[in-house]
This record gives structure tokens, sequence and C-alpha cells, in this order.
């Protein structure tokens, strides 16, 4: 399929929804998970195993070491959005794209202008006091300069809001992007291996024929999309808010 027939399924889409994991902040520097040169392909010195140190068992009981690699491998604050990034804002300031939903804790679509954004799994940008809730953005947390952060008010534990292994998914916010896919006219998937459960059981929720799916590698899932598309997710992106005559 060719880049002016992918402009025109969005041209006559009104109720887009993009769904989005890790590939799609990669070229925004932001290493992704499972990929050959991913989080959880390198234990670089550590003495556990990425997926043991992002655990809410990990964090409860070797809280100093899981801030530790948290800092170093899951904030980011030089990253800016790329431009697949900017084209999905753009997408929502046309009125096409209804929702966005990721499974990324980056920020990176509400810093290029996206505001209807469903974060699956949190994001580093909120963190609460887990004794008296208190709310700290990332730049208030960081300045306490703590090995293991304590809340100001009452030197409660705070912990980043995002979702941990052992964790459930934020119910309402689950529901909110079962309901947007399923009434949606178009339904992008872009970066996301589709292997981590119950988020890329998401798309069974959509019952349309406009199920485009943009990875680099292909994915178990491919057979599922109308369409495949293994290329770069900004290329991509950056062609499919062009116009469908160019």
């Amino acid at each position: 399929m060719d880049v002016k027939q992918l402009r025109r399924l969005v041209s006559d889409s009104s109720r887009i929804v993009f769904f989005g994991g890790a590939g799609t902040s990669t070229e925004s520097g932001i290493p992704d998970f499972r990929s050959q040169n991913g989080l959880f392909r390198t234990r670089q010195g550590t003495e556990h195993p990425p997926e043991r140190m992002l655990s809410r068992d990990f964090f409860m009981e070797h809280t100093e070491e899981f801030y530790r690699f948290y800092m170093e491998k899951m904030i980011h604050r030089n990253a800016k959005p790329n431009a697949g990034h900017l084209a999905l804002a753009g997408l929502e300031a046309s009125g096409k794209l209804s929702a966005l939903i990721t499974q990324n804790i980056d920020g990176l679509h509400q810093i290029a202008g996206n505001r209807r954004v469903l974060e699956l799994h949190g994001s580093v940008h909120r963190n609460y006091c887990m004794a008296c809730g208190a709310f700290y953005s990332l730049d208030e947390w960081l300045s306490l300069g703590e090995a293991v952060p304590k809340c100001g008010k009452c030197r409660g534990l705070i912990k980043p809001d995002v979702v941990l292994y052992q964790e459930p998914l934020d119910e309402r916010v689950f529901s909110d992007a079962e309901t947007a896919i399923s009434e949606a006219d178009m339904l992008i998937v872009a970066g996301t291996s589709l292997s981590v459960y119950p988020a890329a059981g998401l798309i069974r929720s959509y019952k349309g024929d406009r199920l485009l799916l943009i990875n680099k590698s292909p994915t178990n899932l491919d057979v599922r999309a109308d369409y495949a598309v293994h290329d770069s997710f900004s290329d991509v992106m950056s062609g499919l808010v062009g116009s469908a005559d160019d």
C-alpha cells in the first residue's frame, strides 16, 4: 500500500484512535524494552533483571536500588517529541483523532500537543506520597535531592504514578480505551510488539476494517491488521497527515 492510499484512509475517517507503544519514542532517544538493544535485553551491571527491578515487590523491598535504576533508565528529561508525535498532535487539532492510547510513561504526546491521551501505564511526570497523597511533579521530587524521595509534608514515601509489574492497570483508563477503540472508524497501532497483556488485547475491541499496524519488525498480530507497514513510526505518521491528493 502506498502513501496516497494510507492518506486517503485518514482523509475518509473521522474517529481515528491511535494506540502506541515504546517504539514510538525510540526516535526521540528513549530505548524500548524488547528489541535487540532494548532495556530488557541488557543487565548493564545490575544484580537483578530489569523486569524484577520494575516490580512492586522490588520497589517496596529495595526502594533505593529501585530509584537508582528508575532514574538512570526511565527518566529522559532531555527527550523531545519526534515527527510522529507532532503528526498525531496535528491529527487531533484537525478533529480527526478522537483518542490517543499509549503504553509509554514519558509524556511526549502531551509535550507535542495532544490533550486526549489515555496513559495505560501512567507517567513519570506524576508522583504521589503513599501516605498522605500529596502530588509531586517530576521536577519537584527530583529537586528533593534524596536517594529515596520522601514527602515534604509527612515524610511518607513518594511513588511514581507508573504501573509496575504486579500492579493492575487503572480500570477507568482501560475502560475508556476499550470504549474509544470500539467506537473508532480507523485504528492506528504503532511501535508495539503487541505482546504485553492486557494492553495488547485492546485491539480486539476494534470491529472496523481500517486497522493499520506500523512497526519496524513483524508482529504476531500482523495477520489481524488490514494494513501492516514495517517502517519508521515518525516517517509513516508524517506521511499520513499529508493531503490525499499529494
